[in-house]
């Protein structure tokens, strides 16, 4: 199991605990629970001179998920371990409706509304929404992690991809294309832009092998654009010929790999556009920060034998990585934001008038919706006990989002807090094991 944050009755952190010793003081009345996602115990006294040890938080931002480790760099353990998911795309999607309904009025016969959008100007590095909406997520779990665990740095994957070093070798010298990362840098970046599929038969969980689309015989090069990922028995039927000539009995396959190769990875671009931002947004923290590149996060991964989830990845990023990790046992925290509502009062109809009445308050019984609760059903059909996230109603009957599914109809008396809602839905991942070991990715000769 995970450790257990443990912070004082001044709410200083202090060393995170084992789950049997958090237990015990639970046990004994030393502490009660201050918080349950992440879990969190607060004694029930002061320590006046704490011995705390330094721990860092290490961060691998990405499109969709973030990796986020707590880590020793002393004795190796892996003290904390989440992947937080973000709403991007829910983001962009509310936006997209948004702009539908206020270009809709163009059509209507309503009154003049004067331009105002050239009075409007985007403040200096500006970002999309969406974009904002990840940095928040992020920066929101560095401050709250930091209330309950010792931090003193951190550590962040800056560049998923150095993509000009890629392309242009001369920029920072031949001899940082030439080291053990070159390789490293190419993989991680095929990987993601292949979706760890073959290329020409879309097979997946099986070792793959970097292949020339145009083979280098008959004079392609080893630009990264050129490259493509092929398991073994399709790189050998390949060989040297044409890919034209190999796929031209499979026209919508030719068609597939030629726009794909163009294709520019929209993930990595999303990551690439907000790295600095949340770079100096972290600064703000004054904590020491260490950079690292995706190529030697994948480096430190592969040497010391972890599995290919978001939060080894963060556990290895950067030079300071320990060469011995401690993770038997650890459960990641998923979290996937949920956001806090909207700012829509009511629906329009095609019109633009208001068709429904405008929302009440928020606040049903004591309960909000995002809310997680515990309820117990001592009788009728639902008899049982249920944990998950509420959706109120005026009426006092909720509905409640478990991991099996959504139980209607639970009545507000049967219902016990357990964690306000924050903005997050939380569950437990799985823990470290052989099987989620990922493939590596061999260099092809043609």
């Amino acid at each position: 199991m995970s450790n257990v944050f443990v912070i004082d009755s001044f709410c200083q952190p202090l060393n995170p605990v084992h789950p049997a010793r958090a237990r015990l003081l639970l046990k004994q009345g030393k502490a009660s629970v201050y918080k349950i996602y992440p879990f969190t115990l607060i004694l029930k006294r002061i320590v006046e001179v704490p011995e705390v040890k330094p721990l860092r938080i290490k961060l691998d931002p990405g499109s969709r998920t973030t990796g986020i480790a707590i880590v020793n760099d002393v004795s190796g353990e892996v003290v904390f371990a989440a992947e937080l998911m973000h709403r991007g795309q829910a983001v962009k999607s509310a936006l997209d409706a948004r702009r539908a309904v206020r270009h809709s009025r163009r059509q209507r016969k309503t009154r003049y509304r004067k331009v105002r959008w050239q009075n409007r100007k985007r403040k200096q590095r500006w970002l999309p929404p969406s974009l904002e909406s990840r940095i928040a997520n992020i920066l929101t779990w560095v401050e709250r992690l930091r209330r309950y665990a010792p931090i003193t740095a951190i550590s962040m994957e800056l560049v998923k991809f150095d993509l000009q070093q890629m392309e242009n070798p001369e920029v920072a010298g031949v001899q940082y294309q030439q080291g053990t990362l070159a390789g490293y840098e190419a993989r991680a970046y095929l990987l993601e832009k292949w979706k760890r599929t073959c290329s020409y038969c879309c097979a997946k969980d099986m070792p793959l092998q970097i292949e020339h689309i145009h083979p280098r015989a008959r004079g392609g090069t080893n630009r990264i654009s050129n490259l493509a990922l092929a398991c073994e028995k399709c790189n050998t039927a390949k060989g040297t010929l044409d890919i034209a000539v190999f796929l031209k009995k499979k026209p919508d396959v030719l068609q597939r790999i030629q726009d794909q190769a163009k294709k520019p990875l929209k993930d990595a671009t999303a990551v690439n556009a907000a790295r600095w931002v949340l770079f100096e947004r972290l600064q703000a923290t004054g904590l020491p920060i260490e950079c690292g590149s995706g190529g030697l996060t994948k480096y430190n991964r592969t040497t010391r034998d972890l599995p290919k989830t978001h939060w080894c990845d963060a556990a290895n990023v950067g030079k300071s990585t320990p060469a011995v990790f401690t993770v038997k046992g650890v459960v990641p925290l998923l979290i996937t934001a949920k956001g806090h509502g909207n700012r829509q009062m009511c629906l329009p109809d095609k019109y633009g008038f208001p068709r429904t009445c405008a929302k009440g308050a928020k606040s049903v019984k004591g309960f909000q919706t995002g809310d997680i609760v515990k309820a117990m059903v001592t009788k009728g059909k639902k008899v049982g006990t249920y944990v998950g996230r509420v959706a109120v109603r005026s009426s006092g009957s909720f509905n409640i989002t478990t991991q099996q599914g959504t139980i209607q109809g639970i009545g507000h008396h049967s219902c016990q807090m357990l964690h306000k809602s924050d903005g997050y839905s939380y569950t437990k991942g799985a823990p470290v094991s052989s099987s989620c070991m990922n493939a590596e990715v061999s260099t092809g000769g043609n």
